[in-house]
C-alpha cells in the first residue's frame, strides 16, 4: 500500500507493480486533466508536480511516488496561470493545455519574472502540435502573481 498527497488530499493506492501514475490520475482517480498522448516522455502533456517538480507521469510508476506531494492541474484550479492563458489565447485545441500551465507553473514558483530565454528553456519539454507557443510564452511572460 502506497500513501502519497494529491492536490492536498491523502489517497492511499494499492496499485500492481508497472501502474503509471498518469493510468492511476486518470483512471482511479478521476483526475482527467491530466492527458496522455505519446506515453513516452517526449510530449509534456501528461506533466504534473512532484514536489513542485515537473513530471512526466506517462512514463512514471505509481510506487515510485511514495510519501509525495502530486499536484495535476486540477490542483492549480485557482492559479493565475490559467487565467493568463485564457487571457492570452494560449491554446488552440488545448489537449496540451494542461501539461503546459502545470510546467510554467513550476517556472514562475521558482522564477516569478522569467526571461524570453528561461521561459523557452523550461518549457521545451511541453509540445504544442498546434504551435500556440508564442501566445504560451507571453501568457507566462505577464501572468500576475
Amino acid at each position: 500500500m502506497t500513501e502519497v498527497r494529491i492536490n492536498g488530499e491523502r489517497h492511499a493506492i494499492d496499485a500492481p507493480v508497472g501502474r503509471t501514475l498518469a493510468a492511476f490520475l486518470r483512471d482511479d482517480l478521476g483526475l482527467t486533466g491530466t492527458k496522455t498522448a505519446c506515453g513516452e516522455g517526449h510530449c509534456g502533456a501528461c506533466t504534473v508536480l512532484v514536489d513542485g517538480v515537473p513530471t512526466l507521469s506517462c512514463i512514471t510508476l505509481v510506487h515510485t511516488v511514495e510519501g509525495r506531494e502530486l499536484t495535476t492541474i486540477e490542483g492549480l484550479r485557482d492559479h493565475p496561470l490559467v487565467d493568463a492563458f485564457v487571457r492570452c489565447d494560449a491554446l488552440q485545441c488545448g489537449f496540451c493545455t494542461p501539461g503546459q500551465i502545470v510546467s510554467a507553473a513550476a517556472l514562475v514558483e521558482a522564477v516569478p519574472e522569467p526571461t524570453v530565454d528561461q521561459v523557452r528553456h523550461h518549457m521545451a519539454g511541453n509540445i504544442c502540435r498546434c504551435g500556440a507557443y508564442p501566445k504560451i510564452e507571453e501568457a507566462i511572460l505577464t501572468w500576475r502573481g
